[in-house]
C-alpha cells in the first residue's frame, strides 16, 4: 500500500506499530527520535531501520509515502513545519499545533506546496463511527435534534499510571499529558466522528478549568475539565465533555424524533451501535429497554486487538492518506478538516470561565464515507 517513517518513539507510537502488524502492505522507511537510548530500544523490539538525525530520515523519505509525527505535542509545530519544508505529506498525532495561529501557519503551507496535512484521531475512520454515520444518513433515529458525549476517563491523577508500560518499555508520560490537558488529547475522538458527519462548527460556548491543582510533574498543568457545547453549520446542537476527573464514559447518544442512537466505547473501533426505538406504554414515554444492534453488511477495515484502555487501528488515517495518494485523489483526512478540529478543540480548551461563545474561523465539509459504509 505504500510506506511511511516515524518521528518520536514514545507510548503511542507502539500503539501504531502494534496496528501496522495487522495492515497489509505498509512498511516502515525509517524512524527518529531525539533520544538515542529510546530510538534503539523501540527499533530492536519492532526490528524496523533508526535514523539518527531528523534531517537524514525526511531526506531518505519517498514523496509518495507519509511522514508520521509521533512526538511530544509541544514539539508538533516544529517537527511539522520540518517535514512539509522537505516535501512530506505528514501525518501528525493530535494537537496539529499548540495554537490556532501555528495550525494556520501549517495549514498554509501544506496547501501552497499541494501536501497533505492530517491530524490525528483517525478513529472516524473505524467501524463504530462509520456505523453511526450510516445510521445518520439512512434516517434510522429520524431528525438528530441533539447529542450528548463524554469523554471522560476516571480520576487519573490517582491512577497507577506509573505502571503504564508501552510493549517496548516507554512509560507512559503523565507530565506531558497533564501538561498538556486531556482535552486537547482526547476531545478530537468525538470531534473528529462530529466534524464528519455534519461539516464545520459555527460557535462554540465552553467552560474549562483545572479541579486538581496538585497533580504530579511540573506545570504548569492544563484544565483537566471542559464542558462544551457545540453549534453547528448543519447540524444538532451537541454537548462534548472531556475530563480525567469524572467516572470513566465514553458515551455518545445521537437523540432523534424516532428514538436513539448510541455507543459505547469511542476508543474501540468494533464498539457496539444500537438503536433505541422511542415508545409511548401506559401513557408513559420512554426508549426501547431492548434497542437494536446495527451492523453494516460487509467487511470493514482490519481490527487490532485491545491494548490498556483501546482497541483502535490507530494505522488507518495513514492508510487513508496512502490509498489517496495512490489514488491521484483528496484524503478524506484533509488538511481543512485537520485545521478546523484544532480550532474546535482549542476553542474548548482555552475557554476558562468567562469565555462566553467563540465562532470559528475554519470551516470544513463533511467526510465522505469509507466505501463499506456507503
Amino acid at each position: 500500500m505504500g510506506v511511511v517513517s516515524i518521528i518520536g518513539c514514545g507510548f503511542v507510537a507502539d500503539l501504531y506499530m502494534r496496528s501496522l502488524q495487522a495492515m497489509d502492505g505498509i512498511t516502515v522507511a525509517g524512524v527518529h527520535d531525539h533520544n538515542p537510548a529510546r530510538l534503539r530500544q523501540f527499533c530492536d523490539f519492532w526490528e524496523v531501520p533508526a535514523v539518527d538525525t531528523l534531517e537524514q530520515l525526511l531526506d531518505r523519505h519517498p514523496r509518495d509515502g507519509v511522514v508520521l509525527n509521533l512526538t511530544n505535542p509541544s514539539a508538533h509545530f516544529e517537527v511539522n513545519s520540518a517535514c512539509l519544508d522537505a516535501g512530506c505529506h505528514t501525518y501528525s498525532e493530535k494537537p496539529l499545533a499548540m495554537t490556532l495561529q501555528d495550525a494556520k501557519s501549517l495549514h498554509d503551507k501544506a496547501n501552497a506546496a499541494g501536501l497533505m496535512l492530517a491530524s490525528a484521531p483517525c478513529s472516524v475512520l473505524g467501524e463504530a463511527a462509520q456505523t453511526l454515520g450510516h445510521a445518520l444518513r439512512t434516517g434510522i433515529a429520524g431528525t438528530p435534534r441533539a447529542i450528548y458525549a463524554e469523554l471522560d476517563d476516571g480520576f487519573v491523577p490517582q491512577a497507577a499510571y506509573k505502571k503504564w508500560i508501552s510493549e517496548s518499555g516507554a512509560p507512559w508520560p503523565f507530565e506531558d499529558e497533564f501538561r498538556v490537558g486531556c482535552t486537547l488529547e482526547h476531545a478530537g475522538y468525538y470531534l473528529g466522528w462530529l466534524i464528519s458527519w455534519f461539516g464545520s462548527v459555527r460557535t462554540v460556548v465552553a467552560a474549562s478549568a483545572q479541579t486538581i491543582p496538585d497533580k504530579e510533574g511540573t506545570g504548569p498543568f492544563a484544565p483537566d475539565l471542559s464542558v462544551a457545547t457545540l453549534f453547528f453549520e448543519n447540524g444538532p446542537m451537541t454537548r462534548l465533555t472531556c475530563s480525567i476527573v469524572a467516572p470513566h464514559d465514553h458515551q455518545i447518544r445521537i437523540i432523534g424524533d424516532d428514538g436513539v442512537l448510541a455507543c459505547k466505547a469511542a476508543w474501540d473501533n468494533s464498539a457496539k451501535v444500537t438503536f433505541a426505538k422511542r415508545l409511548t406504554i401506559r401513557r408513559r414515554l420512554m426508549e426501547s429497554p431492548f434497542p437494536k444492534a446495527l451492523k453494516l453488511s460487509q467487511p470493514t477495515h482490519p481490527k487490532v486487538k485491545r491494548w490498556g484502555a483501546a482497541a483502535m487501528n490507530f494505522m488507518l488515517g495513514p492508510a487513508e492518506m496512502l490509498e489517496a495518494i495512490r489514488a491521484g485523489r483528496p484524503s478524506r483526512l484533509s488538511n481543512d478538516f485537520a485545521l478546523h478540529m484544532t480550532e474546535v478543540t482549542l476553542a474548548m480548551q482555552n475557554a476558562g470561565e468567562t469565555s462566553g461563545a467563540q465562532t470559528m474561523t475554519t470551516g470544513c465539509d463533511p467526510m465522505e464515507p469509507m466505501p463499506w459504509a456507503m
